[in-house]
């Protein structure tokens, strides 16, 4: 059962620090205007649903970047959300019970 929490909390820690260094990479591409060399929209918020929703909203937040975007400032609260209530699931409900 630890194991399982171990490698949960490990996979967010990991996937939310991806989120966030692919939001300031796709920033400063913004700002350098490499429109071609941009993450698109679809990837980070696929990266966002798959648990690096957090870090990559507060990132946004604090550099400025997609704010304006309807789309990030719905989806990535919901992802968020999404994630607590799994969490909250998984905590209740253990997936392996012994």
């Amino acid at each position: 059962m630890k194991i399982f929490w171990l490698i949960l909390f490990a996979w967010l820690a990991l996937i939310n620090l991806i989120a966030m260094c692919m939001t300031i990479a796709d920033k400063r591409r913004a700002v350098k205007k490499r429109s071609r060399d941009r993450i698109p929209e679809r990837t980070l918020l696929l990266t966002a649903f798959l648990g690096g929703a957090p870090l990559m909203f507060f990132t946004m937040l604090v550099i400025r970047h997609k704010t304006r975007h309807k789309k990030f400032m719905i989806l990535l609260p919901l992802f968020c959300m999404l994630w607590a209530a799994v969490l909250l699931w998984l905590w209740l409900r253990p997936p392996f019970s012994y």
